[in-house]
C-alpha cells in the first residue's frame, strides 16, 4: 500500500536542486503529485507531494543524500494525496502599498473576514531601500461573493495601499 507525503525542500538557490531531488525520487519508483518550486530571496522551495510504498523514513533516506550534496533543509509530512481537487480561481487581487510591517497580515485578516480562500500569494519588494514598496498578487475562490471582497478591500485602501481586484472566469473542459 502506498502512502502520500508532502515533502518540503529549502536551501541556497543553485542550478541542479529540481533536477537532483526528482532525479532521487523517480530512482526510488515514488510518484510526484502536485507542486510548487520557486526563488525566494537567495533561496530555492520546493513542496511536492510525493507517494511511495514505504514510510516517510524511507523517503527521507531517499532524498538524504541529495540534501546533503547541495546543503538542503528537508521536511517531510503524511498527507492525504486529494488529486484531481483543484479550485480553480475566480478572483486576482493585487495590493501596492509602502513597505511596513503588518500589510500582509492586514490585508489577508479583511479577505478571510471577507470568505476568500487564498489558493496562491506572491509578494515582493519593489522600489529601492529608501522607499521600499510592498507588492503582493493573491489568487483566491471567493466563498461569499466578489462584491464583499472589494466592499472589505475599502478599508485597507484607506490607508495608502492600492488594491486592484479582478474577476477571473475560468474555462474548465
Amino acid at each position: 500500500m502506498s502512502s502520500w507525503y508532502m515533502l518540503t525542500v529549502v536551501g541556497e538557490d543553485r542550478p541542479g536542486i529540481v533536477a537532483g531531488v526528482t532525479a532521487a525520487l523517480f530512482k526510488g519508483g515514488c510518484n510526484l503529485g502536485e507542486a510548487s518550486m520557486m526563488r525566494l530571496g537567495g533561496s530555492f522551495t520546493i513542496m511536492l507531494m510525493v507517494e511511495l510504498g514505504g514510510s516517510d523514513d524511507v523517503l527521507q533516506q531517499l532524498v538524504e543524500p541529495v540534501a546533503r550534496s547541495l546543503g538542503l533543509h528537508v521536511h517531510i509530512d503524511s498527507i492525504e494525496g486529494q488529486l484531481h481537487r483543484h479550485r480553480e480561481p475566480d478572483v486576482s487581487i493585487t495590493v501596492y502599498g509602502a513597505d511596513k510591517t503588518g500589510i500582509v497580515a492586514r490585508v489577508t485578516a479583511v479577505l478571510a473576514e471577507a470568505g476568500l480562500h487564498i489558493l496562491e500569494l506572491e509578494s515582493d519588494v519593489a522600489g529601492n531601500r529608501e522607499n521600499p514598496v510592498y507588492v503582493m498578487h493573491i489568487e483566491g475562490y471567493a466563498e461569499k461573493s466578489i462584491d464583499l471582497l472589494r466592499s472589505a478591500l475599502k478599508v485597507v485602501e484607506c490607508d495608502g495601499i492600492e488594491v486592484s481586484l479582478e474577476a477571473v472566469d475560468t474555462m474548465i473542459g
